[in-house]
């Protein structure tokens, strides 16, 4: 069970601890109890998060007790930013998006069998606690000089907006978090990423404080790219994993895409690949970085363990037929059109000629270059050849009755859409 941190490790996945020895000689007497906390500030977990499941993942694995903590109280108040005040959100939409995460954090875990995880709701304990409880059984184990010395409130101090009284007190509510939970669960390791550091701190200081025992921290560095750029940026945001936030398709062809830099780290932190595999995936980067292996097992893996199998399979089906190497009317109107919500587009309707619509999308730049194409045979609508400069679209090539696939030579793509 000990082993589990050297993995970790290899992985990556370790930024620091309060103490490795002492959480070696935990994990190695083991199983322990360990949590992770995720507040509902957002409709959806997102890449970062990912990082946080992947490691509760392993742990479980591992043979430990897993405890996923989803944030119904803490997520009410938010915690502090590094600039301005967050907008507190509704207890509504606070109960509803703390449903979604719960089914997001669900899938990451086994709940059944020898050594089943919980999910639980902090909304459970703190709503119970009255203002005096708070201050006479939890307010007097916190030092105020403790409490401003963290990095963020200390950041926020420095500026003109400050900080509120309500984010200055959430290190407070998830110092309970740990402390509920090694009171029920015998809970002794939390996990975290590093910008987290301050707060998971309070909860190791008021477990030492109010029960006299001590608990661990392990914490996950901060996931960047080579080029120095932000990992998990794109033009929508951040990497969701909530399907009607980012399709499966769009999320598969992130991680497709990623550099030949940065995907054996991903390989590494993201998957549960042995290290044999990994060394051969590296070996391919290194000796036929052309054919992206490394790149299509990342893209695979990460999409199979966020959504699922089946939806692994039907984006890797739209890639391919996106570009002639499957059945286009083959799939479903999601795929197709999370496939094809990139692409230029122009409007269509029945009867509309092919060489406008390779102009309207952007393939060529006018109708005569549009008729050299077809004439050159290299313009093709949902993958076949056009023959005729004058071929027009029918109604029985808009697939699922609104989308006409565009094409110029081998790449160039574009969408004809009915209606839009």
């Amino acid at each position: 069970m000990s082993d589990v941190l050297d993995e970790l490790q290899w992985r990556g996945l370790v930024a620091q601890s309060t103490d490795e020895v002492a959480l070696r000689a935990a994990l190695a007497e083991g199983p322990i109890a360990y949590y992770c906390g995720f507040d509902p500030t957002a409709p959806s977990l997102h890449h970062g998060h990912l990082v946080q499941l992947v490691v509760l993942r392993h742990l479980q694995l591992a043979g430990h007790r897993a405890v996923a903590l989803v944030g119904g109280a803490t997520g009410m108040i938010g915690d502090p930013r590094q600039s301005g005040e967050r907008v507190l959100n509704t207890k509504e939409t606070v109960a509803e998006w703390t449903e979604r995460l719960k089914a997001q954090v669900s899938r990451f875990l086994d709940f059944e069998g020898d050594n089943p995880a919980r999910l639980v709701n902090n909304l459970d304990w703190i709503s119970e606690l009255s203002a005096i409880d708070l201050l006479r059984d939890v307010g007097k184990h916190y030092r105020l000089g403790t409490m401003l010395a963290k990095d963020t409130v200390a950041r926020r101090l420095r500026s003109e907006e400050g900080i509120s009284f309500t984010e200055f007190s959430y290190q407070i509510l998830q110092g309970i978090d740990f402390l509920e939970l090694n009171r029920r669960h015998d809970v002794t390791l939390q996990t975290g990423g590093n910008d987290q550091w301050g707060n998971l701190l309070s909860g190791v200081e008021l477990v030492r404080k109010a029960e006299g025992k001590a608990v661990h921290v392990l914490t996950t560095p901060l996931i960047t790219k080579a080029d120095g750029t932000k990992f998990g940026k794109t033009e929508g945001g951040a990497v969701w994993l909530a399907p009607d936030m980012m399709s499966p398709y769009a999320f598969y062809q992130y991680w497709l895409n990623a550099a030949d830099d940065d995907v054996v780290g991903w390989l590494k932190i993201f998957t549960f690949r042995s290290r044999e595999e990994i060394a051969e995936l590296e070996a391919a980067v290194r000796e036929r970085p052309g054919a992206r292996e490394a790149q299509r097992a990342l893209a695979g893996d990460v999409t199979t363990l966020v959504h699922g199998a089946a939806a692994t399979e039907a984006v890797v089906a739209a890639s391919q037929a996106l570009f002639g190497r499957g059945e286009l009317g083959a799939l479903d109107e999601q795929t197709l059109g999370a496939a094809v919500a990139e692409l230029p587009r122009t409007p269509v309707r029945a009867g509309d000629p092919v060489v406008d619509l390779l102009v309207g999308a952007g393939l060529v730049a006018s109708k005569g270059a549009a008729r050299r194409a077809v004439a050159e045979g290299g313009a093709y609508v949902n993958n076949v050849k056009v023959t005729d400069e004058d071929a027009v679209v029918s109604a029985q090539d808009l697939l699922h009755g609104r989308y006409a696939l565009l094409r110029r030579g081998k790449k160039t793509l574009g969408v004809a859409v009915a209606g839009g």
